[in-house]
């Protein structure tokens, strides 16, 4: 049996509660594994909201991503042995608020020793997003790159990819989190009213590239601060950026791959800021779906 949090209708945090599961056998491209630790993401709790769709079958296992140790394979799956330290992102009706969990071996990859089962679970939808955001838009070195939810998980990443690239890179997001973003190299600005002025100040003849986090009116007030509106591309609201002349994330297979080796190089850091046991889990999706943790929360079984 492993004990597993899921939502067991859409709404608020009150639909969540722990229950023990079989686990059953791994099936095809599917790897179980014994949970180390598992990132915490905005999805977790918007899947639950309902704002993603109501496609789940409930009760629903939440989390998304996790690092660990692999105790069984199916029969298909190539490259992953019992016994490997890995890291990706859960299989179809399985989640990573666990003890016990089947992994989608599609999108796992071996852990590299040099991380550690917390930085690696941080990784697979923050990182794999960042990268992906980074590199739709070529830049030149020196060329100006601005994120708008600089604070967050796939912020902070995106900001730290910019530095290795050489780019300026200005991070958008609240007074509290000034310090975490300026720790990546980024000059910061605050976010809400007047947000684009201020942004003005730092980058009087405008931006090269806007990367999007937050989307709505904030991705408006600030979307003429981009030199060319083509270079506007969002991973929050794809609506709002193609009506000002950009578009979406477009998600790539490799991103997770790649980006766990920039951090097995130690040119990014994910920046965990809290961590939490499984008991506490629920603290730990709260606290993301608050907005005010800096950094990335992790569980940790």
């Amino acid at each position: 049996m492993s004990t597993v949090l899921v939502f067991t209708q859409y709404g608020g945090a009150e639909a969540q509660e722990f229950m023990d599961r079989e686990l059953p056998p791994p099936g095809p491209s599917q790897v179980a594994l014994e949970v180390k630790a598992a990132g915490v993401n905005p999805a977790d709790w918007k899947i639950r909201a309902g704002q993603m769709g109501d496609h789940w079958q409930l009760p629903a296992p939440m989390g998304r991503e996790a690092a660990g140790v692999v105790t069984a394979v199916g029969v298909d799956v190539d490259g992953i042995a019992v016994g490997d330290e890995v890291v990706g992102l859960a299989a179809k009706g399985h989640g990573t608020f666990a003890q016990h969990t089947l992994l989608d071996a599609k999108q796992t990859v071996l852990k590299p020793e040099e991380l550690s089962f917390a930085a690696a679970a941080a990784l697979p939808v923050a990182g794999a997003t960042a990268y992906d955001v980074t590199h739709q838009i070529e830049l030149e070195p020196g060329q100006t790159m601005l994120i708008l939810g600089a604070g967050g998980g796939v912020g902070l990443l995106a900001s730290q990819i910019g530095k290795v690239h050489e780019f300026t890179v200005i991070g958008v997001a609240s007074a509290s989190k000034q310090q975490i973003v300026e720790s990546t190299g980024a000059a910061f600005v605050e976010s809400g009213p007047g947000a684009a002025g201020r942004i003005r100040e730092v980058a009087p003849d405008g931006v090269d590239l806007l990367i999007d986090l937050v989307g709505g009116q904030a991705l408006r007030e600030i979307a003429e601060v981009v030199k060319d509106s083509q270079n506007i591309v969002t991973t929050a609201d794809p609506d709002t950026a193609e009506q000002l002349g950009g578009s979406g994330v477009n998600r790539t297979a490799e991103g997770m791959q790649k980006i766990i080796e920039v951090a097995q190089y130690g040119l990014v850091d994910p920046h965990i800021g809290r961590r939490f046991s499984l008991t506490d889990a629920q603290q730990a999706i709260a606290s993301v779906e608050d907005g005010h943790t800096a950094g990335k929360v992790i569980v940790e079984p």
